[in-house]
């Protein structure tokens, strides 16, 4: 038996801890996450728990399950001397920084897994512990790319902080955007201590300007969306989308409860499916070459 450890999420209050599960394991099969509960093998904060107990952020929770059991794997996209591109599954933080206690426990993150990559393939030779250059929210699928050294990182850095780049989602939404296409502006003022931000008008003390641009690719009661990200403040697309009135599938922090229960949406609907770079000479391997995904979904 192995154990899986995880920290519940900030958008995952009052969910059962089994949804949650089928969030954080969606490789897992359900066979084997029923077992998993029935054999007293699931704790919330070291109690062992049935499937129906509701989790609160912040919380731990530990699974045991078969080392037979599907296994969680890294998949690479890009990789070289420098950096490591890899896809994103949802419901996995990016690194323990993301955790929502802040707690210094080792929670399988994307970071930890980058980090058994480098370990398996180049034996730890540099010494170096794989950096996110960005971050996605746990939910959220795609890529994600990490430095593999401090010259990357630094350039990377800057790169991402001078938005010399370029990066494209996509998300199914609910209802149909008018206009099919357009460039959004708004500010955002978030709210740390409720893990929340709020779409304004106006500007007002600690808001940042926003730009989100969309193309409709599928209409319907649920819309496919392409999301150009302008800008990337904290969870920009989830709530301006919402703000528009058009909120992203499997959002329940910013969407609508019961439009995602009636369409049986266990993850969020949004991956970042192309991303664009520009270091001006100085990481050849990357510039203006465009890396893609498919969404998921």
């Amino acid at each position: 038996m192995r154990k899986e450890t995880f920290i519940v999420p900030s958008d995952a209050a009052n969910v059962r801890i089994m949804q949650l599960l089928h969030r954080l394991l969606p490789n897992l099969k359900e066979s084997e996450l029923q077992s998993a509960f029935k054999r007293r093998d699931v704790k919330l904060d070291h109690q062992r728990v049935s499937g129906d107990v509701r989790v609160s952020p912040g919380q731990s929770v530990e699974i045991f399950i078969p080392d037979s059991a599907s296994a969680e794997a890294l998949t690479v996209v890009y990789e070289d001397s420098d950096v490591l591109l890899v896809n994103k599954r949802p419901g996995l933080p990016v690194s323990d920084a993301d955790n929502p206690d802040g707690s210094d426990h080792t929670f399988l993150t994307l970071q930890s897994l980058c980090i058994r990559h480098v370990l398996e393939n180049e034996a730890g030779q540099s010494g170096f512990i794989p950096q996110p250059c960005h971050r996605l929210d746990a939910r959220t699928s795609g890529l994600c790319l990490f430095a593999k050294n401090d010259a990357s990182l630094r350039i990377l850095t800057e790169v991402f902080h001078e938005h010399r780049l370029k990066k494209n989602y996509e998300c199914l939404v609910r209802g149909i955007p008018k206009p099919s296409s357009a460039v959004c502006r708004a500010y955002l003022l978030k709210d740390a201590v409720h893990g929340k931000v709020q779409i304004l008008d106006r500007k007002t003390a600690g808001s940042k300007p926003i730009i989100t641009g969309y193309d409709t690719l599928v209409q319907g009661p649920v819309s496919r969306l392409r999301v150009d990200l302008i800008t990337g403040r904290t969870h920009q697309i989830r709530a301006h989308m919402a703000a528009l009135g058009h909120p992203v599938l499997g959002d329940d922090l910013y969407g609508d409860r019961a439009w995602n229960r009636q369409n049986k949406a266990r993850n969020l609907k949004l991956c970042a499916v192309s991303l664009e770079l520009s270091t001006g000479g100085r990481l050849p391997a990357l510039d203006h070459r465009i890396f893609s995904v498919s969404a998921p979904f």
